[in-house]
């Protein structure tokens, strides 16, 4: 069966977009605004908080940069309007970066200010190694009109210690996450027990901070170990939460864990660009592909 799944993941990139869809619907809350805070409700009603992106990147056209940089801007009205328990998480190639570093430093800071004047928070994602300077500069810039703006850091590059020690103090906030983009074994790890050595790694040197962590997995051996250290010393719950992607199947884990008292944030995909994104997410997970598949048969029967 995973051989069937994955022939139906690697071709999903050459057939029709109508044809993906009924793939893609897991993984992503629709097309419109209206769609993913539905699903932001549903979440918070289950006890889960969330965070909000509007998919797509590289944007080439400044007037487009500001358009999304205005959608990002109404999502905080709208997460304010319905009383959600919601932040946004924002890709600087999205509003401009991939036009020039003041295009995304302008654009982000007006989705910062939009932050604070509802009192919400703001995470700048990170993207490919070529980006991590520039997004480390814009937070910055961000920081200088509003406290409230974190950053992710990616536990596979072996500069995310550095990076931490150096950004790092009581009210500095990241998300580990282990890092999607190809990246080079110059620069980066390529095991998966390094990564998860140095993903702890960097939780710990946050906690020794102070500072407030995301640990963003759904490695479920990873996940044991964090709370075997996290309740070995006794780290403070208000230090950090449990992030996952919107969607991944994780066998009761997420309830499991707010059961448990921790906090658990689901990062919500949403908008047209939705192709791209579910079919990296496929080939992640092929067995999705099969679940799928049942279920289209199970309503034909």
């Amino acid at each position: 069966m995973s051989f069937f799944n994955s022939i139906i993941t690697n071709s999903l990139p050459f057939l029709p977009r109508w044809f993906a869809k009924p793939f893609a619907k897991p993984y992503v809350a629709g097309e419109s605004s209206e769609d993913a805070l539905n699903q932001v409700r549903q979440l918070n009603d289950k006890g889960f908080d969330a965070t909000l992106d509007i998919l797509g990147e590289h944007v080439m056209n400044k007037q487009l940069a500001r358009n999304i940089t205005s959608e990002y801007c109404n999502l905080y009205e709208q997460i304010e309007e319905h009383s959600l328990d919601c932040t946004l998480s924002v890709k600087p190639t999205h509003i401009g970066l991939s036009i020039s570093e003041s295009e995304a430093i302008s654009n982000m800071i007006m989705i910062a200010k939009k932050a604070q004047e509802f009192g919400n928070f703001l995470r700048i994602d990170m993207e490919s190694s070529d980006y991590t300077d520039q997004t480390f500069e814009i937070m910055k810039e961000c920081k200088k009109f509003y406290s409230n703006v974190g950053v992710a850091i990616q536990a596979y590059l072996y500069r995310s210690q550095n990076d931490i020690e150096e950004l790092g103090d009581d009210s500095f906030n990241t998300r580990i996450c282990k890092g999607i983009y190809k990246e080079s074994n110059t620069i980066a790890y390529q095991e998966r027990e390094d990564i998860r050595n140095n993903f702890l790694l960097l939780a710990k040197t946050m906690a020794e901070q102070g500072a407030f962590c995301g640990y963003a997995t759904h490695d479920q051996e990873l996940i044991d170990r964090l709370i075997e250290w996290i309740q070995s010393e006794g780290i403070p719950s208000h230090l950090f939460e449990f992030q996952v992607l919107f969607g991944v199947p994780m066998a009761g884990r997420l309830e499991s864990l707010l059961d448990s008292g921790y906090k658990v944030r689901v990062y919500v995909p949403f908008g047209p660009d939705w192709f791209e994104y579910s079919v990296r997410r496929l080939k992640e997970n092929p067995d999705i592909a099969g679940y799928v598949i049942s279920n289209i048969f199970k309503k034909s029967e």
